[in-house]
């Protein structure tokens, strides 16, 4: 006769291991899975040129023998002469346009935040997307077909610089923010949209004024996403090429129109290894940029997700 026995028990703690490390697996997998299209193409298109990029920079090869090696001469040369001149120049242009850029976008930011008209802000919104695009040849063919070298727009810029020229470094002042200013709209209107109301009422309803709201609430706020939009118009126009090339023709020593003319010849046949390292270093500048404005806009982020 069979004797009934019980089945083993099985602690409910030790069976919802195996359960619990079985389901964290496939989430795993599906979240790698779905960032590898992504890692691919940064490892496509953004890893191997970079490193074809420094492979050149630091090869050199010998006219007479052919003979190739590997050193730091192009790397040291691109900061020296006329390619640091190139390298200020791009620096200097960058600083002063992203500065006016980041004011007048700031204001015409805030203004539009302020605006109660919805159309009219997704509006000016789309537009700012568009012309934050707009750079390159068709911008400066916009701008030489309006002002020209005797239009009326110039002759009442020249009234106050007598020596203003679209092909001049002032020029490029000029004509530069007209991409970087819709750009410096669209970093920083998701932190004004992201002011509470709530916070400008707190305030005055604790006696302060307009003033010490901006200073002690809204600045703090706004400041990472302000200083993020700059660095954004800095990065821009510091890697902006067909503006400039199409305006001054590479008369004004910039870092873009200096690689240039080092690939194609212009200056020294044989020297594109040179332009190589002038690249790197480009690329090595935009990646400082967008090393200081990531976590400046998780910070805004933050404030503004609460």
């Amino acid at each position: 006769m069979a004797i009934a026995t019980d089945p083993p028990r099985v602690d409910a703690a030790d069976s919802a291991l195996p359960r619990r490390a079985t389901r964290r697996r496939p989430r795993t997998l599906g979240a790698w899975g779905a960032v590898a299209p992504l890692l691919i193409y940064s490892g496509l298109f953004l890893g191997l040129p970079t490193w074809a990029l420094l492979y050149e920079a630091v090869r050199r090869t010998d006219p007479a023998t052919g003979t190739t090696s590997f050193s730091a001469q192009n790397l040291t040369a691109s900061w020296h002469g006329i390619y640091l001149t190139a390298v200020w120049g791009s620096v200097r242009l960058s600083l002063l346009t992203a500065v006016i850029s980041a004011v007048v976008g700031l204001l015409a930011a805030q203004a539009i935040a302020q605006s109660r008209g919805r159309f009219l802000k997704q509006a000016v919104l789309t537009a700012s997307g568009v012309l934050a695009n707009f750079g390159g040849i068709p911008l400066a063919f916009c701008f030489i077909a309006a002002a020209g070298t005797g239009g009326e727009a110039t002759g009442l810029i020249r009234e106050i610089d007598p020596g203003f020229a679209l092909d001049t470094f002032t020029g490029l002042v000029l004509v530069y923010p007209y991409f970087l200013i819709p750009l410096m709209v669209l970093a920083t209107m998701p932190a004004l949209d992201g002011l509470r109301r709530q916070w400008r009422e707190a305030a005055a309803g604790l006696g302060g004024s307009a003033w010490d709201y901006w200073r002690h609430v809204g600045g703090p706020i706004l400041l990472p996403a302000l200083l993020g939009g700059f660095v954004l118009c800095f990065g821009s126009s510091f890697a902006a090429y067909a503006t400039a090339q199409a305006l001054t023709n590479g008369t004004v020593p910039l870092i873009t129109t200096r690689i240039a003319s080092v690939l194609s010849g212009n200056v020294l046949a044989g020297q594109e290894n040179l332009g190589m390292a002038m690249s790197l270093n480009t690329i090595i500048v935009c990646a400082l940029m967008m090393a200081v404005y990531l976590p400046l806009r998780a910070r805004s982020a933050k404030w503004l997700d609460r």
